[in-house]
């Protein structure tokens, strides 16, 4: 009477080959020689994988359903679990074990080519308001003499000889648990199943070449050092004529003459004389913007800030700018003219070491006027 193969695995006869393979994965766990050595324990184990064996193969498991035995007639075989075949799915069985499923059949000749990335030098307004850019990249292409099939024009790839294109070969090996079959990639065609026995002269049968080609980036306004600016689809194009990975410009801004970018504020420093902080002026500065004049108020030490709103850099996400920050410098006169000198040691005499810098009395507006045309020239 013919083994139930099924009753085997405890599955019934409509069982999905998912619920095959679970049935397996479990029994195999629990009667493993290894965890449980006991002899009747061993036998069940050849059944079950018997089992497996036959009813994850198509071809068996529909002879066995139209009523024959594909076990039978190799009974009597070299031994080992599950007849003359050995274990007629060792990758089952080391997937019940370590919870891993071994990659079957042939491997694509097309995959996804690899991300690029190339530095993009921009100026400060550039990232401040943004601007487009012309680039060169130099990246895999999809060869145009073969299309991407690798096969010089007039041939194609064939299927290997020695795989069959299956694209594994398998070899039985002895073991503490009998024969064992185990699977490793066709050394002939590399595990693809196919072989190109002319390759293309353009692309040496890769199915791409390398092309410097042209394109347009938007560079959106508030980027900074580092920023990456991603266009998909624009990086290297994969073996085989595969899908491009994506490209990547990452932002490089030079340094300004004048401004220092802090975030998305500005810093620059102007430097006044010590009578035009006193009495106040208006200093000329180019600006992101254009010229505009910054108010220096009477009695401004070295060292103060004036801040001018909405003159830094757009924000990268949402409205408004930052600031443009100027930093006052006052320099102190040296090398005194004697009508100069005299002119600040009168100062200092009605001023008093007591009273603040930048706070004038009766009488000192009019000295300080004239400290200011001494160190003028009039």
């Amino acid at each position: 009477m013919a083994t139930d193969y099924y009753a085997v695995l405890g599955v019934q006869r409509d069982a999905s080959q998912d619920d095959i393979k679970k049935a397996f994965r479990r029994l195999a766990r629990e009667l493993h020689p290894d965890v449980n050595p006991d002899p009747k324990t061993q036998e069940r184990f050849k059944e079950i994988n018997t089992a497996y064996e036959i009813l994850s193969d198509p071809q068996k498991k529909q002879v066995y359903d139209l009523g024959g035995d594909p076990a039978a007639g190799a009974a009597g075989g070299a031994g080992g679990f599950g007849g003359a075949g050995g274990f007629g799915n060792f990758s089952d069985i080391m997937d019940a074990f370590f919870g891993t499923a071994s990659q079957r059949g042939p491997r694509s000749r097309t995959r996804r080519g690899q991300d690029a990335m190339i530095r993009l030098d921009i100026e400060l307004d550039e990232s401040a308001f943004g601007t487009t850019k012309d680039i060169q990249v130099d990246t895999a292409i999809v060869c145009n003499t073969c299309n991407g099939e690798g096969a010089a024009p007039g041939t194609s790839a064939q299927t290997c000889d020695m795989c069959r294109g299956r694209g594994e070969v398998s070899q039985v090996t002895r073991s503490f648990l009998g024969q064992v079959m185990t699977s490793r990639p066709c050394p002939q065609c590399q595990g693809f199943g196919t072989v190109v026995p002319s390759p293309c002269p353009e692309c040496a049968g890769d199915g791409r070449i390398r092309s410097r080609r042209s394109l347009t980036v938007k560079i959106p306004a508030g980027v900074d050092n580092g920023t990456r600016i991603q266009l998909a689809g624009e990086g290297e194009v994969g073996p085989g004529g595969g899908p491009a990975g994506d490209l990547y410009v990452e932002i490089h801004e030079t340094a300004h003459p004048v401004f220092q970018r802090r975030g998305d504020d500005l810093h620059c420093t102007v430097t006044i004389p010590m009578t035009a902080a006193a009495l106040g002026t208006k200093v000329p500065l180019e600006t992101l913007d254009g010229l505009e004049e910054v108010d220096i108020r009477p009695g401004t030490q070295s060292g103060q800030s004036i801040p001018l709103h909405e003159r830094g850099v757009t924000h990268l996400r949402g409205g408004g700018r930052g600031q443009l920050i100027v930093h006052v410098e006052v320099t102190t006169p040296s090398n005194l003219e004697p009508e100069q000198e005299e002119l600040l040691r009168r100062l200092a005499e009605m001023r008093g070491e007591e009273r603040p810098t930048g706070q004038f009395q009766p009488g000192q507006q009019g000295l300080f006027s004239r400290l200011k045309d001494a160190f003028n020239g009039r």
